[in-house]
């Protein structure tokens, strides 16, 4: 086979770079929130930064699941994209702020009626608990602006709109910023605030961002605008195929971001220093993240566009193409992060506000993570790009929690509580035995073939044809 069939030619990089680069600074932009909040919030010491470091993880949590809600969208949107059904889109975009407001209602409600329960899953560390349910309390207003933003920019994302939820991230990360150190520190003639200042600034923030999207979308007159009664023309019928395809990726971010929550249960127990160190390093690798995740919102794109047009071999050939570019990117972007650790690292350590410990946990977990990394992205091409495009939403979620809850979280367990391993020891037991397995298996399936699973009528009559050209059943 030639080397274009792994790497793309000219027209397949071309769209590549139109619908990946956008994404990735849009996710750029939006990790560079969490980046602020962390260098603004280390400055107050250790136990403020493992403590917003803790609260976050329920707003992550809620995070994660909003984004099953959009990948299962995704599904749908990029193949209906494919065929210009604008009332499909706007369907699928009614059932999914409806879901994603009651989810991130429910997550706020938790949070403000027991904001020190919350925390105390992570850390039972008195000064801990204090700092954290204080910031916890009040960044919870966040969550359904987080929600909708996301939904919105699925949507955008998914036919080719990619610009518009770039533009906003780029506000409202400006916004973010300057809101961080106006109240963290009391500048411009506002209160001090500290770490309650920080939750202010991301509420504020947050919510800028779907009153941006909605105000330019109707400027644009794009999707997102509309008659209201389109959004809400589904019946049984309707919620029965969506949540049929989304509810698995639904279930399967929550059961893997709760897998997440108790490896960072197991990690904050070692000590407030360690996770302090790990907050440090997850914080600027969502940065190379956003890389990947720019990458596989073109996979979805291109590769669910295809299966919804009956285009298989073509979807195929582009699946297989990104299943080699993510883990590559991951070999060049994780040898410049080892490179550049320590650079990084300092911009969080400025002032003598963070102890040694903590400083050389970040570097350690740094080297190890970015050595791994192209590993964990070949699975994430596989699950989050091409099975969910595909629309097999099924198998994917097999292979990511079994390897996860069977392997990785037992593992990490052991190393901690039995064998008492080093506290880098404990994290790349946790790393390896969840992606080892994962690869391993995606791997079989992708070559398979059973992730074409079309929603439309010319997918389906195109892979029947796909089919029986390559002698498949």
């Amino acid at each position: 086979m030639q080397l274009t069939n792994y790497l793309g030619d000219k027209p397949f990089w071309q769209v590549t770079a139109r619908l990946a680069l956008p994404v990735a600074i849009q996710n750029v932009l939006a990790s560079s929130f969490q980046i602020i909040d962390t260098m603004m919030v280390s400055r107050l010491g250790d136990v403020t930064l493992s403590a917003v470091g803790m609260a976050a993880q329920w707003g992550w949590l809620s995070t994660i699941l909003i984004f099953g809600l959009c990948s299962g969208m995704s599904v749908f949107v990029a193949q209906y994209w494919g065929t210009r059904d604008y009332k499909g889109i706007r369907r699928v975009l009614g059932i999914g702020l409806m879901t994603c407001l009651l989810l991130s209602l429910a997550f706020l409600a938790v949070a403000l009626a027991m904001p020190t329960g919350v925390v105390r899953l992570f850390n039972r560390d008195p000064a801990v608990l204090t700092v954290g349910s204080r910031y916890l309390s009040i960044v919870c207003f966040s969550y359904p602006a987080v929600a909708l933003t996301n939904v919105l920019s699925t949507v955008l994302r998914n036919t080719e709109r990619v610009k518009l939820p770039m533009y906003v991230s780029a506000v409202t990360t400006v916004v973010n910023a300057a809101a961080n150190y106006c109240l963290i520190f009391g500048k411009l003639g506002l209160p001090q605030l500290g770490v309650a200042g920080a939750a202010i600034a991301t509420c504020i923030s947050s919510w800028l961002g779907p009153v941006l999207l909605i105000l330019f979308s109707h400027m644009e007159k794009n999707l997102l605008t509309g008659p209201v009664r389109e959004l809400l023309q589904f019946g049984p019928k309707n919620l029965a195929l969506f949540f049929r395809r989304a509810l698995p990726v639904i279930l399967n971010e929550g059961m893997w971001s709760l897998g997440m929550m108790v490896l960072s249960m197991i990690y904050s127990n070692l000590g407030y220093e360690y996770y302090a160190g790990m907050t440090i390093f997850k914080t600027f690798s969502d940065l190379t993240f956003a890389f990947y995740m720019g990458l596989g919102n073109a996979c979805v794109i291109m590769v669910g566009k295809s299966v919804g047009q009956g285009k298989i071999r073509r979807s195929v050939q582009d699946a297989t193409r990104f299943s080699v570019l993510l883990p590559l990117a991951g070999l060049v972007l994780g040898t410049l992060t080892i490179l550049f650790r320590y650079p990084l690292i300092s911009v969080f350590s400025a002032g003598d506000n963070l102890s040694p410990l903590t400083l050389q946990t970040a570097l350690s977990v740094t080297v190890f993570c970015s050595l791994e990394v192209f590993l964990r992205n070949l699975s994430y091409a596989h699950v989050v790009g091409v099975f969910r495009s595909g629309g097999d939403t099924l198998h994917g979620m097999a292979c990511d929690l079994g390897s996860l809850w069977l392997v990785g979280i037992p593992l990490a367990f052991l190393a901690a509580h039995v064998f008492h391993w080093p506290f880098l020891a404990v994290v790349a037991a946790a790393y390896l035995g969840e992606d080892i397995p994962k690869a391993i298996l995606c791997l079989r399936h992708f070559q398979s073939r059973r992730w074409l699973m079309p929603v439309t009528e010319e997918g389906k009559k195109g892979l029947a044809e796909y089919r029986k050209i390559n002698g498949e059943a």
